[in-house]
Order: C-alpha cells, then sequence, then structure tokens
C-alpha cells in the first residue's frame, strides 16, 4: 500500500495526529475547546458508525461536530480482530442479513446505502489495500487495525467535520425542537443528533453503555444488553487440562431443557432439531477457562440469553465432517486391517491425541484397549463423546471479553429507512447501541458502517 502524504488537520486536536498510512493516532493532552456550540448535527460516539455518520453529514454541507469520550477515536477499531480488525465479509447483503437471524431484515435499507462491496470501495479510494481470507474474513492487506481507522479518518478530515477528543458527553436532553449537551468542557445545541455510543462489550475501549441512560429517558425500550460473540467457561477439568489445543472443524450446539419452540430455532435463518437453541460450525480453542474460538463465540449469545445455566448445555461434535456411520465403518475397517491397533491411535488420526484420551476417559474405555477388542457397547459410548460430548457451563467472560453486546435499543422505535428515531423527531441512531449481533466474520463492523452511513445521509 503506497504512503499517504500527511496534510494540514483543520480538528481542534492538541497534538495534531498523523493521517500517513500505517502511523498511530497521536493522543496528547487535550485543552479547553472553545468553538462554536451550535452545530446542525452532533455525532456522539467516534467509532465505526460515528465517524462514517460524521463523514456522510459533512460531506452534505451540514456543520457537523463528531465528539468521542476517549482521547482517541476509534479504539474499539483498533483492537478488534487481534488488532488487525475484520472490516467485513466477503458476501453480498443478503449474506450479511442472514448473519443477524431474525433481526437481518432491519439492514435493508442500512446496506443499501453501504453495502459490503461500498465499504471496501470506500477504503480503497483512501489507499487501504484490503485481502479475503480463507472463510470470507476481509482484512487491510498490512493487516493493521490502524490503516483502516486512518483511512475513515482521511476522509472525516476531508469532510469537513469537526472532531473533539477526550469529551465526554455528560447530559442530553431536547428543548425547543434543539438538542442541548452537556459535555465536561461545555455545553452544545445542535439541530440534529446522532447516538453512536456503542454497547456494553469491551467497556475498556470506552463503550459503557452510555446511550443506553440517554435514549431510555427520551422513551426509547432497551432490550437487556448481554455479552455476545464471548468466550465460554467451565469447570469441567478435563476441558481445562486441553488448553492450547484447536480443532478447525466442530460443530457445536447450544440445547435447552426447557425451549423446543420452533421459533427460537429459527433465530438464525434455519430450523433446528427440537431443544436446540443455536447450532454453528467452525474452529474451537480449548483454554485455561473454557472454551473460546469462532465456532463457540457464534453459539455464546443463547447462553447470555439463557435465564438458567442450568436449563442450557453445550453440545459439541468434534468430528462435523464424519457421519455416525461412517465413523463405525472407520473403527471397523481398523479392526478388519489390524486388529492389534490401539482405538487411541485409529482416533488419533483424527483428532489430537490429548482430546481422544480424555474422551476415551470419558466413555470409560482403557486408553490401550485394541480395535479387535472394541465391544459394540464401548464403541457407541466412544461415539457419543466424539459426536454428542455435552460440556457443562458455567458462564462467560463476560462484556470484558465480549466482542459485541447482544440486545440495545429495540428496533421497533427505529425507521431503518433512516435510522431516525420513531419517538424524537431528528434523533438518529446507529451502530451497536441497536438490538442488532451477527455472527463473527466482520458482520457487524458492516452494520455498524452501513448504519452509521445510512444515518449521515438522513440528517
Amino acid at each position: 500500500m503506497s504512503a499517504v502524504r500527511s496534510r494540514p488537520c483543520p480538528f481542534p486536536f492538541a497534538r495534531r495526529p498523523s493521517f500517513a498510512a500505517g502511523r498511530e493516532i497521536a493522543t496528547g493532552d487535550m485543552p479547553h475547546l472553545e468553538p462554536a456550540t451550535s452545530y446542525d448535527v452532533i455525532v456522539v460516539g467516534a467509532g465505526a458508525a460515528g465517524l462514517l455518520a460524521a463523514s456522510c453529514s459533512a460531506e452534505r454541507g451540514r456543520r457537523t461536530l463528531l465528539i468521542e469520550k476517549n482521547r482517541k477515536p476509534g479504539v474499539k477499531i483498533l483492537m478488534s480482530g487481534g488488532t488487525r480488525c475484520n472490516i467485513t465479509h466477503n458476501c453480498d447483503a443478503a449474506g450479511i442479513i442472514a448473519a443477524f437471524g431474525s433481526a437481518g431484515p432491519f439492514l435493508h435499507s442500512p446496506l443499501a446505502a453501504l453495502s459490503p462491496q461500498g465499504l471496501l470501495d470506500l477504503l480503497h479510494e483512501e489507499d487501504l489495500a484490503t485481502k479475503v481470507e480463507p472463510g470470507g474474513k476481509i482484512f487491510p492487506k498490512t493487516d493493521r487495525a490502524v490503516d483502516v481507522l486512518n483511512a475513515l479518518l482521511r476522509r472525516l478530515r476531508r469532510s469537513g467535520a469537526e472532531l473533539a477528543l477526550g469529551e465526554p458527553v455528560e447530559h442530553v436532553e431536547r428543548a425547543n425542537d434543539e438538542f442541548h449537551l452537556r459535555t465536561i468542557r461545555r455545553t452544545l445545541a445542535c439541530k440534529k443528533l446522532v447516538i453512536t455510543t456503542g454497547g456494553k462489550s469491551y467497556p475498556g475501549s470506552g463503550t459503557t453503555g452510555d446511550g443506553y441512560r440517554w435514549l431510555a429517558k427520551f422513551g426509547h425500550a432497551i432490550r437487556r444488553p448481554r455479552p455476545a460473540l464471548v468466550p465460554i467457561l467451565t469447570e469441567e477439568a478435563w476441558v481445562r487440562e486441553l488448553r492450547g489445543i484447536t480443532i478447525e472443524d466442530v460443530q457445536v450446539s447450544v440445547t435447552s431443557t426447557t425451549v423446543v419452540s420452533l421459533k427460537a430455532s429459527r433465530k438464525r435463518g434455519r430450523t433446528l432439531p427440537p431443544g436446540v437453541l443455536i447450532q454453528r460450525r467452525g474452529s474451537l480453542l480449548f483454554a485455561h477457562f473454557g472454551l473460546s474460538g469462532p465456532a463457540i463465540l457464534d453459539v455464546s449469545r443463547a447462553i447470555t440469553g439463557a435465564a438458567d445455566l442450568d436449563e442450557v448445555k453445550l453440545r459439541i461434535d468434534f468430528l462435523a465432517a464424519i457421519g455416525t456411520d461412517a465413523l463405525e465403518l472407520l473403527v471397523r475397517q481398523a479392526a478388519a486391517e489390524d486388529g492389534k491397533r490401539l482405538v487411541a491411535g485409529v482416533l488419533a488420526e483424527q483428532l489430537p491425541r490429548r482430546l481422544v484420551d480424555a474422551l476415551l476417559a470419558r466413555a470409560e474405555v482403557a486408553i490401550d484397549l485394541r480395535v479387535a477388542e472394541f465391544s459394540t457397547d464401548e464403541r457407541h459410548r466412544v461415539i457419543e463423546q466424539l459426536k454428542h460430548c455435552e460440556i457443562k457451563i458455567t458462564g462467560t467472560r463476560g462484556f470484558e471479553k465480549a466482542e459485541v453486546t447482544a440486545g440495545g435499543i429495540e428496533l421497533a422505535g427505529v425507521d431503518s429507512r433512516t435510522m431516525e428515531s420513531k419517538l424524537v423527531p431528528n434523533l438518529y441512531l446507529a451502530g451497536e447501541i441497536l438490538d442488532l449481533d451477527g455472527f463473527i466474520g466482520g458482520y457487524n463492523f458492516q452494520a455498524a458502517f452501513s448504519t452509521g452511513s445510512l444515518a449521515g445521509q438522513s440528517v
């Protein structure tokens, strides 16, 4: 990617950041800011949604202020994807919508305003090269999230929007057809207000749920925020003892002893077996606290949504690519070819030996059992562990380690064609503050960029 020459910055920073690609944003001490207090549009929250909302607003000639509580914009962008930033997914709008289940149709208009390809075109115009990785995740070619942020800031700078950092908003109210905001330094007024303050995931990045309080005061209903895309905890010793092992292709299900409705089972786009709340296929990582990896993160929303953890179980198919009949045949063929081979050795051709030994122990089968001595009952017990291993869940790692927030502002109160509140004229909402959470893979960033862009095009 070619370097971009740094140009004078119109934003009221104490220390002007470098906008050259690949360089970190400077975060010097912030002075007392004294610009005019009245704006056409104020956007609160300089994350993915806010950055595009402010850019689009200013590009339409609106005098726009983007205000951020942190001393850096886009903190969550910088943290995401292991500091690489999974920008979006290599699919069309329909693919993004499907990843959000029953809430997905809300995104039709935002994705029409900014599709995955439209987002990539926008970033490419800012000299940010991107790449598609196996599975469809799209990252910056440099593997540096800061390059994504700098591309967005270059566009924001050109738009003419002002950016104020290190200035938390403490109070928001509406009076005389205007919004009045009190920050730690001043009072601001605007005709139109865009709230893009995020949810509660990664609170260290500044997303502490500030917007919920303001919007509740305006009458918006809030669905209980809870962690999503979050690692899972278990007290089962054998799981913790396998820490560090990754299984690339598993099928993970969350089952419920009480919920059997097809309505619940259809939430993510297809009918599931009775009692199965959610089911995903992908990689899994054993960790010292329990389980992580894409497949685990994707199903975690069903766990945090459970009223009682005793009512849900995690079920893992460690050989998702091999059916039960095929697995039976594999063992029989091994016995026919060489009955002296160990069952553990045969299974270790498919899975790590440490995992095989742990599953044999759970099935109460000796690890030195030979395939010629493998009884029908023992075979069934082992296959049950391989294909339907149940693990008791004790919780998740919470908002501190959650990539997104499930729950938030109920969508029924927001006009998806414009992102304007249906309750308060000239109030707009975008990004993770909404009750929208999708699977891992860039879907959530795309939703934030698209809803932010539409809000900015609508003010």
